[in-house]
């Protein structure tokens, strides 16, 4: 937890991702490096903190103008902070840490801060309407024959295709957070409060992580709905295991990320220490695997994220190719779903997450994202079916907030 940054950085008009991702390495810079003292490990010292959209891959690739934007979120939004409250929630302890460059009067401000007892509400949440689907069930199968018409065509191999639900909001964003966390427990939550709204994500998926010059990625290709039973539940973790087609959209995307983490490591370090591993969360089960390398001497964390991003696994294969039949397919942009949210540390430690199971709050309307990867043999009832059970937690939950709403 952080707040109150030194500077925020989004990029300009026209800017080049390169420069951007330069800019933020200049900003990092001006807090230089640190150390924290033995015993504390500890994963932030001061650094960047903040969003990358997956739309802000269109200024590392041309990928077409054809969805519209009709969320206005800045493609990116960074904030250098020179502290953090670090909790251990497993040990329960939480601690204050600050870089050596903030002013001796702030700490000792956010001392007296954190030291005070309140009794802090989160508020009140609810929506508004319905949930708006932005695509019909007949749009979505017309999306789903075009884009196996294009991987017969040979223009691809797969191809991550969402659809994006939306109602009318009011009140507190992190009164839906908490409420969401609650419901959904996951490794990569975050919340980002925004000038108009706020970004509550309960993602599942690391995108990389770097520490100690150690690169990991772990991609999430393959899912199940939870069981209404332990038995069904066993047989549907069971059953994704051992599919074929599951575990071969995996394998495309393990390739494809081999293929992005060779262009910052060290060249013959890049590996695959696991490979369709299972994990378990409330609403469904996954499939996951993880490519880790070594970063390249002459390489740090921001050419990583740069030479990565967006994550391969939910763009599709090949990456390029793929994010363009997205733009084609897709009526609008996706903003923070399929972004990143990441800090860099000023010890070069880095960690981000994909932004999926991510919701926006922002202008009255709550939105939220579901998709999945389609490939040769996808049967779009099923494929339709799984965005569905991606997000149908977080919807619930939502709704459960007030008077129950349905689905349209």
């Amino acid at each position: 937890m952080s707040a109150w940054p030194l500077a925020e950085l989004a990029p300009l008009p026209d800017e080049s991702a390169n420069r951007f991702f330069a800019r933020l390495r200049e900003a990092a810079g001006t807090l230089g490096p640190t150390q924290l003292p033995a015993p504390y490990e500890l994963p932030f010292a001061g650094g960047l903190l903040g969003y990358l959209s997956y739309d802000l891959g269109r200024r590392i690739e041309r990928i077409g103008e054809h969805a519209r934007d009709d969320l206005g979120l800045p493609l990116a939004s960074v904030g250098l902070y020179a502290w953090a409250l670090i909790s251990d929630h497993q040990a329960g302890t939480s601690q204050l840490v600050f870089h050596p460059r903030l002013d001796k009067r702030e700490r000792q401000r956010l001392i007296a801060l954190f030291s005070e007892e309140t009794q802090g509400t989160a508020g009140n949440f609810k929506l508004l309407g319905k949930f708006r689907r932005s695509i019909s069930a007949s749009d979505y199968r017309q999306a789903i024959r075009r884009i196996q018409d294009y991987i017969q065509a040979g223009d691809c191999y797969q191809v991550n295709y969402s659809q994006r639900f939306q109602a009318a909001c009011s009140g507190s964003p992190w009164a839906a957070y908490q409420a969401l966390r609650r419901a959904c427990p996951t490794p990569f939550s975050g919340y980002l409060r925004l000038a108009g709204g706020a970004i509550l994500s309960l993602s599942p998926e690391r995108f990389l992580r770097l520490s100690q010059g150690q690169v990991e990625t772990r991609p999430i290709k393959g899912t199940r709905p939870r069981g209404e039973t332990p038995a069904e539940d066993a047989a549907l973790a069971t059953s994704l295991l051992s599919s074929p087609k599951d575990r071969a959209e995996n394998l495309m995307i393990v390739d494809l990320l081999r293929n992005d983490l060779g262009r910052s490591c060290r060249p013959g370090s890049v590996r695959v220490p696991e490979l369709f591993a299972l994990e378990s969360y409330p609403n469904v089960h996954h499939l996951v695997s993880s490519v880790t390398g070594e970063l390249a001497s002459d390489k740090d964390a921001l050419d990583l994220l740069e030479g990565s991003f967006p994550g391969g696994s939910i763009t599709g294969a090949p990456k390029i190719r793929a994010m363009q039949i997205i733009d084609e397919l897709e009526p609008s942009r996706r903003g923070i779903y399929c972004g990143s949210l990441f800090y860099l540390d000023v010890r070069g430690e880095m960690d981000s997450s994909i932004a999926i199971r991510t919701l926006l709050v922002k202008d009255g309307q709550v939105s939220c994202w579901g998709g999945g990867g389609i490939v040769a043999d996808s049967r779009w009832e099923e494929e339709y079916q799984e965005t569905l059970d991606k997000v149908r937690v977080l919807l619930d939950t939502l709704e459960g907030l007030a008077a129950s709403r349905p689905l349209e």
